[in-house]
């Protein structure tokens, strides 16, 4: 790997590069390809990382990738689940490209191993259900943003120790989100309300009251914040 200019991120880790500023130590927790670790090496913006994955051939390739001097004295690897293959005491952790659910299962299992690092969440899926969690595990929403890639959008989370409690609506959107009403929060916010429309007419298929509550409560937060965006 060379010194500078070769690893290009895609918009959605060229985001989440970005949220994880300059620290002295970053674990990207389920690391894959580690295109991330060696960005934030070859930039300077982390002094170590740790990169770790629940697949070893992932952590291979990972491996290929951040080699030569300077560069493999200032990465450790590890094959694990979640957290629990953390050796140290990262400032930063990242987590993307999972569940929401995953995520805060990783949180929870090994809460002990966060140390109250800074984290850095990209969940594909499944947002309200990570933010509540980070609630309970006390921690606060900082900052959001949302990396458009095509016709995909990513939100990425930054949260940090502290206490929060969010009402329905900052669960669904994002309280930072929802305060700052970014220009890019418009096609996410039209997608997600098109997903909770076919997720609503199915359950009215079904009959199913249980599922078409929440849903229309869904609906109504989202046609709400796309009204907005619109003025």
């Amino acid at each position: 790997m060379g010194r500078r200019g070769e690893i290009a991120l895609d918009p959605r880790l060229s985001m989440i590069a970005r949220m994880v500023g300059k620290c002295e130590c970053c674990a990207d927790i389920g690391c894959d390809h580690g295109r991330l670790g060696a960005f934030l090496l070859e930039t300077d913006q982390c002094r170590q990382m740790e990169l770790t994955d629940i697949s070893e051939p992932s952590l291979k390739k990972a491996r290929a990738l951040i080699r030569g001097p300077g560069f493999t004295d200032r990465v450790r690897f590890a094959v694990g689940d979640g957290l629990s293959a953390l050796e140290g005491k990262p400032d930063v952790i990242v987590i993307a490209g999972m569940g929401g659910a995953t995520i805060a299962r990783i949180l929870q299992a090994d809460f002990e191993r966060l140390h109250g690092a800074r984290l850095v969440l990209q969940p594909n899926v499944a947002a309200p259900q990570l933010r509540e969690a980070l609630c309970r595990l006390g921690y606060a929403i900082t900052d959001e943003r949302i990396a458009q890639d095509g016709r995909r959008c990513y939100v990425i989370i930054q949260a940090e120790p502290g206490k929060a409690d969010y009402n329905l609506k900052q669960l669904a959107v994002g309280p930072v989100l929802l305060e700052r009403l970014p220009e890019e929060l418009k096609p996410y916010a039209q997608f997600r309300l098109r997903v909770a429309k076919k997720a609503l007419n199915g359950a009215a298929a079904s009959d199913d009251k249980a599922k078409r509550v929440p849903l229309e409560q869904e609906i109504a937060i989202w046609e709400e914040v796309c009204a907005c965006l619109q003025r």
